[in-house]
């Protein structure tokens, strides 16, 4: 696609995102809400930073966001000198962002209204996926338009696939952060009992990591968290965000989460002793005694 790329968010995951863009497209409109960021970014990066979301959209016919949570994409779709008037019509918007899919529904009703088009598409792969340019990412919304603007998120992409209509990108980011919650807390006590039954731990986790019991957590964190470093990726505060996202899309639907929704409370006993900013991983942190 010959199209004109703005990218909102600069964050931990937007940052690289948006870097990685600029070595297949020309002129890259950004804008985050800290102006310290963006110019951050440019000092690395060629793009045009602009003073507000509005002004992205006036310059880009796809615009790319990446914030935090359902508030974020509400005040940059809709807040003052949001999107919302400055979308040319044909405008294709992906939405990177973890969300309810109730938000995303919402928001892709009222923009077709408009003709423009909306998808969402959030990421799985972290803050290392990031940099490295090998996000997962699973899109919902219109399929015509996702295979319009496939191509331009190449760039940072090791896979990407059309989940279905608007908020199934979201659903299926639930299940992933579902799975992820379960691996590193069975991750966890298994680290922990290993090291109270007096094995050692590097030995176990050589011979388990080969076996049926392997994954990406185990292969990625079971050192880090051994040494009690938890500054890798995802935070808890963004987990716990996702995790309740999970709890209150499976109540409206009676499905039973037993073992998420206990995760949900481990996490909330680390906010709690201060550490929303460790990442996920510190569920051992929370089994050896929170300090």
């Amino acid at each position: 696609m010959n199209k004109a790329i703005g990218f909102i968010g600069l964050g931990v995951m937007g940052f690289p995102m948006a870097g990685h863009l600029t070595n297949h497209y020309k002129n890259i409109a950004v804008f985050n809400r800290t102006k310290k960021k963006s110019e951050e970014w440019n000092k690395k990066f060629s793009g045009i930073v602009c003073k507000s979301p509005g002004e992205v959209a006036r310059v880009s016919d796809v615009i790319i966001i990446c914030v935090c949570d359902d508030k974020d994409v509400k005040d940059v779709i809709f807040g003052d000198n949001g999107i919302i008037n400055n979308l040319k019509p044909g405008s294709i918007i992906i939405d990177h962002t973890t969300t309810s899919a109730d938000l995303s529904k919402e928001i892709n009703k009222l923009l077709n209204t408009k003709k423009v088009f909306y998808l969402d598409a959030p990421v799985s792969g972290g803050e290392a996926g990031a940099n490295l340019g090998q996000l997962s990412i699973m899109v919902g919304g219109d399929k015509e338009h996702y295979y319009l603007s496939k191509s331009i998120l190449k760039p940072y992409t090791k896979f990407i696939k059309y989940m279905g209509p608007s908020g199934s990108g979201q659903l299926t980011k639930m299940v992933n952060q579902i799975c992820i919650a379960g691996l590193i807390q069975a991750l966890a006590e298994g680290i922990n009992f290993s090291k109270k039954v007096g094995l050692e731990t590097q030995d176990v986790f050589e011979v388990v990591s080969k076996g049926a019991a392997q994954s990406w957590q185990m292969d990625n964190r079971w050192k880090t968290m051994t040494q009690d470093i938890y500054d890798y990726g995802f935070a808890v505060d963004l987990m716990r965000k996702d995790l309740n996202i999970v709890l209150n899309e499976a109540k409206k639907s009676d499905i039973n989460l037993d073992v998420t929704k206990i995760i949900n409370e481990y996490y909330k006993d680390i906010q709690e002793f201060g550490g929303g900013k460790l990442d996920t991983s510190s569920l051992l942190k929370r089994l050896e005694g929170l300090t």
